[in-house]
């Protein structure tokens, strides 16, 4: 398995889609994950550490698996299948070890949270992943970006994502 960091969150020029750019720790590849625009929001709160005022549902995952004990050990991205991105949440409480299938951007938003690593394979970055060049023009998700592109969402616009 690949350590990978979240090197950027932004928007796909293309599509106008949140995409999660996902780097080897010790290397040049980088996976791109296009997310739904709610994740990528909590995502981007909790990179600019953002607080809600009442707890989100990734701040209410990450408050019922250290209440009852629990460590988020690692998140691993695993497969790509039909443009859909799977992976799991490795979750240790006692001496017991529990797999949790999810979705890689709620899988991401809690890592953040709990500080817990983020892997992929080798396989996987080499079939979705691409090496990074020199830096193009981008348009950089911040709050305020992120908070203007959702509201100019039509309602619709969330039932199309298959993140």
């Amino acid at each position: 398995m690949i350590e990978v960091r979240v090197a950027h969150l932004g928007l796909d020029q293309n599509t106008n889609s949140p995409v999660i750019l996902l780097k080897e720790r010790d290397g040049e590849r980088v996976l791109p994950i296009w997310i739904g625009p709610a994740e990528a929001g909590a995502i981007a709160m909790e990179m600019q550490g953002v607080k809600a005022q009442r707890p989100m549902t990734h701040d209410l995952l990450k408050h019922v698996i250290v209440g009852l004990g629990g460590e988020l050990r690692r998140v691993t991205i695993t497969n790509v299948r039909d443009n859909t991105y799977f992976a799991e949440l490795l979750i240790r409480r006692d001496e017991q070890m529990v797999q949790v299938d999810a979705r890689p951007s709620d899988c991401i938003a809690l890592a953040l949270r709990l500080q817990a690593p983020i892997f992929t394979s080798d396989d996987l970055l080499n079939h979705s992943g691409t090496e990074t060049g020199p830096p193009a023009p981008e348009r950089r998700l911040d709050a305020e970006s992120l908070k203007q592109y959702l509201e100019k969402l039509d309602p619709q616009d969330f039932g199309r994502f298959t993140p």
